[in-house]
């Protein structure tokens, strides 16, 4: 059976992630180790002893939640796993893109980590504090939010920053539009619209001095063509030349997450099972909700890598 490996986004961290794989694997306690040297700080501290509010911040959250991914990755790889032998593509929401491309061998872990801390910073610079926002609508269909988006967003921005499936979608942009955006979602019959607790207008054309930030820093970073595809957030397609991937991750910065589309590519391109790869079960519950017929598993703890390494070597 035809095999992806996903990789999760902000949101899944978790204080004390990846501690039992340090405590029990060396060559995940050697990751963490060598992305708290390259990034010039002890993250592995606070990713297991918080406190939670500096792990939240988006210059720790998304080399921290990489990390652990990555932790995953070379232990499976110690235990024998060969991924290109074994996987077919690999995806990854939002920063969880990078982890795949970094599990897929494009960028080295050091320049992984360099480059989220460089993205976190870009991003969480790009608005100030206040001025954007997100929200999340449930249970209307993607026309109706995009509908809702253009009318609240006239004169400003207001856009779909996450397809994530099961009904819910994330809308970002000026703080006044979603807010708006969020109003009419209810009245159109959204059975939620919850403003998020995020620091910045992620996924947004707000974002637009983040990416032009990423674009510089990715046409200095070595990279080389992944072991496997990696199906991009942005155009659901699978990609292999490491220019048009660098092209893919400057777009995703103001563009949509595409994770239903995803989900759904993999469906009707022969994908039966999913490993998530990293902290929590967000995209393992996201998978069983727009695919019932995919198989989705969760791989962070120990117990979980013994499991999978059965199934897989």
């Amino acid at each position: 059976m035809t095999i992806a490996f996903t990789f999760p986004g902000q949101g899944s961290q978790a204080v004390g992630m990846g501690r039992d794989l340090a405590e029990a694997f060396p060559e995940a306690r050697a990751v963490f180790d060598e992305v708290d040297e390259a990034l010039g700080q002890g993250l592995s501290k606070v990713m297991w002893e918080g406190p939670e509010d500096e792990l939240t911040l988006t210059a720790n959250a998304q080399p921290a939640l990489m990390a652990v991914s990555m932790a995953v990755m070379r232990v499976m790889e110690k235990g024998g796993l060969s991924l290109k032998d074994k996987v077919a593509y690999v995806a990854g929401h939002s920063l969880g893109e990078y982890s795949a491309l970094c599990a897929a061998g494009t960028f080295s872990l050091a320049d992984t980590a360099r480059l989220l801390r460089i993205r976190g910073n870009a991003m969480q610079a790009a608005v100030p504090v206040g001025e954007g926002a997100m929200a999340a609508i449930i249970g209307l269909e993607t026309s109706d939010v995009e509908a809702v988006c253009a009318e609240a967003g006239k004169g400003s921005v207001c856009q779909i920053a996450n397809d994530n499936g099961g009904g819910q979608l994330v809308i970002s942009g000026a703080t006044p539009a979603v807010e708006k955006a969020a109003r009419l979602a209810t009245d159109r019959g959204a059975r939620r619209a919850i403003m998020l607790p995020v620091s910045a207008p992620f996924h947004s054309a707000l974002m637009a001095a983040a990416a032009e930030r990423m674009r510089e820093a990715l046409a200095d970073v070595a990279k080389s063509a992944p072991a496997v595809p990696v199906v991009a957030n942005v155009t659901v397609s699978p990609l292999s030349d490491p220019d048009e991937i660098a092209a893919r991750l400057v777009e995703q910065v103001t563009g949509r997450v595409r994770w239903r589309e995803t989900v759904e590519w993999f469906g009707k391109n022969g994908v039966g099972t999913l490993y998530e790869i990293g902290s929590g079960k967000v995209l393992t519950g996201l998978a069983r909700r727009i695919n019932r017929d995919l198989k989705a598993t969760a791989v962070n703890a120990p117990v979980d890598i013994e499991a999978a390494m059965k199934a897989l070597v």
